[in-house]
């Protein structure tokens, strides 16, 4: 059934919208002295969704926590040298070098959850079960020493986390 001309002017004219919650948000920042910022990063379809400064900021903690990381390993690694001995100081190191790995690896898996991807990817757990397989198949890698090395993360996110206090 056709729409009569009068209905028809109806649906072209825009309506005014009914002020609810949303709508009173927005009228109180206008009327704060908004500096015309639409509100874009707030919306789900802006091509956008993060803003730069904490891409930024993600990107500086994970170079500190990397670091962190390599300097409790680069600490450890030599005073297992001096304690114990050199064999079990290289399964150290390639433990916390293990460790490195799977923490760049769950970074870059954090880092993409914003952009699509709903949950974290698997593929960091392969590390510490290639250094298990590793230390089982070679003679020359110790098991205890290399998980060691490998959980050396651990005391680096602790410290980092005191650090940003």
């Amino acid at each position: 059934m056709p729409a009569t001309p009068e209905f028809q002017s109806e649906i072209a004219s825009d309506p005014e919208p009914v002020p609810g919650p949303a709508m009173e948000d927005d009228t109180a920042e206008e009327h704060a002295g908004s500096d015309g910022d639409s509100g874009d990063s707030l919306n789900p379809a802006s091509s956008d969704p993060v803003p730069p400064e904490t891409d930024d900021a993600y990107a500086r903690l994970q170079r500190r926590l990397i670091l962190a990381t390599l300097s409790v390993s680069a600490l450890a690694v030599p005073f297992t040298a001096l304690v114990f001995d050199l064999h079990t100081a290289g399964c150290l190191l390639v433990g916390s070098l293990a460790g490195v790995l799977y923490l760049r690896l769950l970074a870059r898996s954090v880092a993409k959850l914003g952009n699509g991807s709903k949950k974290v990817g698997k593929l960091q757990l392969l590390v510490p079960v290639v250094l298990v397989l590793a230390a089982a198949k070679l003679p020359q890698l110790e098991l205890l020493p290399a998980l060691i090395g490998f959980l050396l993360y651990k005391p680096a996110l602790i410290l980092q986390a005191l650090v940003d206090r």
